[in-house]
């Protein structure tokens, strides 16, 4: 056969050289273009009728530094993949996308990501069809594998079955799909699961939230779609574990945390996250607080949009102002009560400055979460020094402002996330502090409205958590105390999991009796408790452990992911 020529001006590309050509191939290699979600638009339809292995070699704008582990690879994979938006796919291409994810399970369609510097932008199009009978053909041309080179741009293609040609070809492709700096699409399986997301993906109108058979489902849907989720490597391992933290204490009662990570390491966007996903697990639930520094609410409000394209609305102190600089009709104080939005941000100032009406305005609702940023601001009046003794330690401290409103508010708001970057300036109970603000209203931080617990002496309970006392262990009944208020949940160790079913406790209580250790079985008594909690309990299990987040950038650096083989940050 001699060189066919085709036009796309003359000829249908797509259904009279691609289908043609495609049926009753056995196998098929092409040099496309640039990685897009579009590559498989026009792929995942006509590929179906080729019966053996489809290969496509494709670049991209991977750096050479991405090769330089798996993770590394899979995460710029990940974030070229994005970067194409393929969630705006029309749904008329969701039956192209369903076959795009049959080949890539099935294995009968393989990808290699070449990155740029290898050859340069790959600009040469062809591929090589081979056909049971041992026939072949090679073509070449201006098309790429997307559907608009195929279906809508102006295109050039020569067709050629001459052998030379096809070794030619053949062995261009080869040398493209063999080179060591290829990428095998297979090392990142966020693609296919994307992929797979796509198909089955839902829009729900918001009215329909409630009627949501399970809400969990809604919140993870909405999480990755969010733009921060969606671009570079999406949320980080530490921040997830924040978030995820968050929401499961959350559904438990509440979620009452301090985020004491060190600067630079994206507090805001882990505190949006989690107030994201509370709302969208509490959709008839209050509204959602942020109470930080005047300077900083504008920036908050930038970052809820860009970040997770969540709508607010922030005080400027005479009436609310949206996520679009829209300023409300305001009467006055009397507005704060009326966030045209789920989110309201607040200045700080409004608090410490003690303008009662706008304070009551604030204490008069019951909110799914309360945020402070800078939260090392709510302190007592009177610090004691590093050298106090026990009795100054736990002499009643008396608040500012700040502190007496957060302990105010407590008890209107299920959730509670405390930020900043200095739990302690001048002495440890500053941290312990932060956690008694969070204990208002909540069972789990410190121990039940009792108060009984020991938890609550502050001197107590950070000696323990500093390693200074101990929780006793050769009494069990004298380290049932701090076991038993709070009893942590049984997420946090199997063997809480076994008492509290032991004691045919729910979820959400915490606070149990002294004489409640009579109802554990002796197995249960001297294995999970006596043998196994008590001798590092204070070590594990302390309150400022089990409520205080903190990570540094060092520590994240040059840890390991057990999950990926890569460290948990990358070096910046």
């Amino acid at each position: 056969m001699a060189i066919i020529r085709y036009s796309s001006r003359t000829t249908l590309l797509d259904k009279t050289v691609l289908t043609h050509r495609l049926a009753g191939a056995v196998s098929y290699d092409r040099i496309a273009g640039y990685f897009r979600s579009s590559l498989f638009e026009v792929a995942g339809e006509a590929l179906a009728s080729v019966a053996g292995p489809v290969r496509i070699i494709c670049n991209s704008d991977l750096d050479p530094q991405d090769l330089v582990t798996a993770a590394a690879a899979q995460a710029a994979l990940r974030r070229s993949w994005c970067a194409g938006k393929p969630e705006d796919a029309p749904p008329a291409a969701l039956p192209r996308y369903r076959a795009l994810f049959e080949a890539l399970t099935s294995k009968k369609l393989e990808v290699r990501v070449l990155p740029d510097s290898a050859f340069g932008l790959i600009h040469g199009k062809a591929g090589v069809l081979r056909y049971a009978d041992g026939t072949a053909t090679s073509f070449m041309g201006s098309v790429n594998e997307s559907l608009s080179a195929w279906k809508l741009n102006y295109e050039l293609l020569w067709e050629d079955n001459d052998p030379d040609t096809i070794t030619w070809v053949q062995a261009e492709f080869d040398a493209l799909w063999n080179d060591p700096r290829a990428v095998d699409l297979s090392v990142c399986p966020f693609i296919v699961q994307d992929v797979q997301r796509i198909i089955s993906r839902t829009v729900i109108e918001p009215a329909e939230l409630t009627t949501m058979v399970d809400p969990t489902l809604v919140a993870a849907a909405v999480a990755v779609e969010t733009p921060v989720y969606r671009r570079d490597q999406g949320l980080w391992p530490h921040q997830k574990y924040f978030a995820r933290l968050a929401l499961e204490r959350h559904r438990l009662g509440g979620g009452r945390l301090v985020l004491a990570d060190e600067v630079g390491l994206g507090k805001t966007v882990q505190l949006a996250m989690a107030a994201m996903l509370m709302a969208l697990d509490d959709p008839d639930g209050g509204p959602i607080l942020v109470l930080a520094p005047k300077p900083l609410l504008q920036q908050w409000q930038d970052e809820l949009m860009e970040l997770l394209s969540l709508p607010s609305a922030r005080w400027n102190g005479k009436a609310w102002v949206d996520e679009s600089d829209l300023e409300y009709p305001s009467d006055g104080a009397k507005s704060l009560g009326k966030c045209p939005r789920r989110i309201g941000l607040v200045s700080q100032g409004l608090v410490v400055r003690g303008l009662s009406e706008a304070v009551g305005q604030l204490l008069s609702r019951q909110y799914t979460c309360v945020i402070v940023d800078e939260a090392h601001r709510a302190r007592r009046r009177k610090v004691p020094k590093v050298d106090a003794d026990a009795d100054e330690v736990n002499e009643r401290a008396e608040p500012n402002k700040l502190m007496a409103f957060l302990r105010e508010i407590g008890p209107k708001t299920k959730s509670m996330l405390l930020a900043t970057a200095t739990p302690v300036q001048l002495h440890p109970v500053e941290a312990w502090d932060l956690l008694h603000i969070l204990s208002q209203g909540n069972d789990g931080v410190l121990g039940g409205w009792t108060h009984s617990s020991p938890w609550f002496q502050a001197s107590r309970c950070l000696d323990i958590a500093t390693g200074d006392a101990e929780v006793p262990t050769a009494d069990v009944r004298s380290g049932w105390e701090y076991v038993r208020d709070p009893l942590p949940s049984k997420f946090e160790n199997p063997a809480f999991d076994r008492i509290r079913r032991s004691l045919d406790a729910s979820d959400t209580r915490w606070q149990f009796t002294p004489e409640s250790l009579d109802r554990l079985s002796p197995a249960i008594r001297r294995v999970q408790l006596q043998n196994g909690l008590l001798p590092e309990y204070g070590a594990n299990f302390n309150p400022l452990l089990r409520c205080i987040v903190r990570r540094t950038r060092g520590y994240l650096e040059a840890t390991i992911n057990p999950a990926t083989g890569g460290y948990f940050l990358p070096k910046v």
